[in-house]
């Protein structure tokens, strides 16, 4: 069975793949789909803390509704982020992070 260490250990890992993909990359849709990494990363975290800090050996069931508005939230993301990104599109014919430097039309 795994250790709580092992949940983090990935969570970590995650997180860090996450955060170089939205450090170094140019593509505003891997950007983007690297903060959605992050933020699995994070549910993770909650889960793993909520399963294994539980009292008289049962789950605390609080980070896990967390997770829930969690997701409720990056659902909400997704449609606006999306929804900005092909209005981006639309006006400047690039997705790429370099071309879209100032924010005039």
């Amino acid at each position: 069975m795994a250790s709580l260490h092992s949940y983090l250990l990935v969570s970590g890992l995650l997180f860090a793949i996450g955060l170089s993909g939205v450090v170094l990359r140019r593509n505003i849709i891997v950007v983007f789909m690297c903060l959605e990494l992050m933020l699995s990363a994070a549910n993770l975290t909650l889960v793993a803390f909520s399963r294994f800090n539980g009292t008289n050996g049962l789950p605390d069931y609080n980070g896990q509704m967390l997770v829930f508005f969690v997701i409720t939230v990056a659902a909400a993301e997704v449609a606006v982020g999306l929804a900005i990104i092909v209005a981006l599109y639309r006006a400047r014919q690039t997705i790429h992070t370099d071309d879209l430097t100032s924010m005039k039309g």
